[in-house]
């Protein structure tokens, strides 16, 4: 009598690891997917689709470079009384005071008195730390933030990092396209605003890792240029 050696069962055993391994991996990407998303849905909540003005005044105003119209909605805050001082951060090194003038003629007086510029900071991150370094040297408690809707979280995110004794007021600059047309028709807006989400998301765990003393990337590493101190606009 012939004995056949079955190996089918050994076999089974081994494909069983691999199946529940895929099916770990699979499930790990849904649970991934499921929590980019609605982590993304949060972000979308956290954005303004109009602009209002604050409730009420602050020390400082400091505007973020980067978006269209966000410099003249600062100087009209400035103007408003808003703030005493207005920091631009972010200005190229190459552009001087009289560039900004040319495209806001009617806030002359206002350039040469009460506004200053950094040409310090290179991203976000630095936007922070120099108007902290500004705050400081005014002696400014309380600031009106002005960037675009999309970029504020992470704006008020690095901020509030970097000073966190100081009172922080948004005003969401809203750009026209996004006054023209719902962002998720539109590939461009959809792919910045993706883009932005998961700055932010890297942004909140450095930061969330830094507030329990572990610093992923030290502000000291970060590739900005010395830091300069603001120069008012009427100097340049």
């Amino acid at each position: 009598m012939d004995l056949q050696h079955d190996d089918s069962t050994p076999r089974a055993g081994a494909a069983r690891p691999r199946g529940w391994l895929r099916a770990a991996i699979v499930g790990s990407m849904a649970i991934l997917f499921v929590g980019a998303a609605v982590g993304f849905i949060a972000f979308l909540s956290q954005l303004r689709g109009a602009e209002i003005k604050p409730a009420r005044s602050a020390d400082g105003i400091v505007v973020f470079t980067g978006g269209s119209s966000r410099v003249s909605d600062a100087m009209e805050l400035l103007a408003g009384g808003y703030g005493k001082r207005l920091l631009i951060s972010g200005v190229h090194p190459t552009n001087a005071a009289r560039d900004i003038s040319r495209s806001l003629p009617d806030n002359q007086s206002l350039l040469g008195c009460c506004v200053d510029l950094d040409r310090s900071a290179v991203n976000t991150r630095s936007n922070a730390a120099e108007t902290r370094r500004w705050a400081r040297e005014r002696g400014f408690k309380s600031l009106i933030v002005v960037t675009s809707n999309y970029h504020m979280p992470r704006a008020i995110l690095e901020l509030s990092h970097a000073m966190p004794d100081v009172t922080l007021i948004p005003f969401a600059v809203i750009g026209d396209k996004w006054r023209d047309e719902p962002w998720w028709t539109s590939g461009a807006t959809l792919r910045l605003l993706l883009s932005e989400y998961v700055k932010y998301v890297a942004a909140e765990v450095r930061v969330r890792l830094a507030d329990v003393g572990i610093e992923v990337i030290p502000e000291a590493d970060q590739p900005t240029p010395a830091p300069r101190p603001p120069a008012t606009a009427q100097a340049n």
